[in-house]
């Protein structure tokens, strides 16, 4: 699923990932804020790049990244229809990709969050096919299509994760159809909570608690659920003692009841 920065209560202090969103000193600038970055120095590197790179490829992939765009809460990194020139690495904050129906109401089509790259629906027709808003005050490393075109014809790891990511998008795609098509509400709920540690966890938040960046409302849209319906289910998981939420945090108590929630349904990942 392409589930935010969306940080945990507390982070491990041997984690590697650089937190997302709650680095509050980090100063966010109006959204059309850039500024020049280096791969090679990211604490995020080993997430959205290959790994294994000498110093020789390490410097050429540098030169893909051409800029850190800062985007305010609310704001928009790209919008539906516009032309597609770049992916994007999201280092800091969680962003949502939607597009509109046709009664205006916005579908929410995906969570994005810290080490992973958003923009890839853009290269099919060389323009984008939804919105991408931020969830919160964010920052991503802006990647020129055509320079990773042309650095992975040198670099071939490169080359290999980005049709990796590809794949990867694909394989979620799928697993989102399968959640809509033949879940029950708590089955979603419970495959969307736990997928989404479980990709926080990876970037070195708690396995048990994180905060919610996505109002429940967007929960739904995504999951194909009414409000109403993800609140009760919510309620029921607390009354069952699975989990604690307290406004948008959310403490798993049992991660173990979760899992038998969604039964023998493959998780989304």
């Amino acid at each position: 699923m392409s589930a935010s920065s969306t940080p945990t209560a507390r982070q491990p202090a041997a984690a590697k990932a650089l937190p997302t969103s709650d680095i509050a000193h980090i100063p966010i600038q109006d959204a059309s804020s850039t500024f020049r970055v280096a791969c090679s120095n990211c604490n995020l590197r080993e997430l959205c790049l290959p790994v294994g790179l000498s110093s020789e490829q390490m410097e050429r992939v540098d030169d893909v990244v051409a800029v850190r765009r800062k985007i305010k809460r609310g704001g928009m990194l790209f919008r539906n229809g516009e032309a597609f020139t770049s992916l994007y690495a999201i280092r800091t904050g969680f962003f949502k990709t939607c597009v509109a129906t046709e009664d205006g109401r916005d579908q929410v089509t995906g969570f994005q969050m810290a080490g992973e790259i958003i923009g890839l629906d853009g290269i099919v027709n060389d323009h984008h096919s939804c919105d991408a808003v931020a969830l919160e005050d964010a920052e991503v490393c802006v990647m020129p299509f055509d320079r990773i075109e042309e650095i992975s014809r040198e670099v071939t790891a490169l080359q290999h994760h980005v049709h990796k990511i590809m794949s990867r998008e694909i394989v979620r795609e799928h697993g989102v159809m399968l959640l809509l098509g033949s879940m029950r509400a708590e089955e979603r709920l419970a495959a969307f909570l736990l997928n989404l540690v479980q990709r926080l966890h990876a970037r070195g938040f708690s396995q048990s608690e994180l905060v919610l960046r996505m109002t429940r409302e967007e929960i739904g849209s995504y999951l194909g659920l009414k409000l109403e319906t993800v609140s009760r289910t919510f309620s029921k998981f607390v009354e069952e003692g699975i989990v604690e939420v307290k406004q948008r945090h959310v403490r798993i108590q049992d991660p173990e009841a979760l899992k038998r929630i969604v039964n023998s349904q493959q998780e989304f990942r």
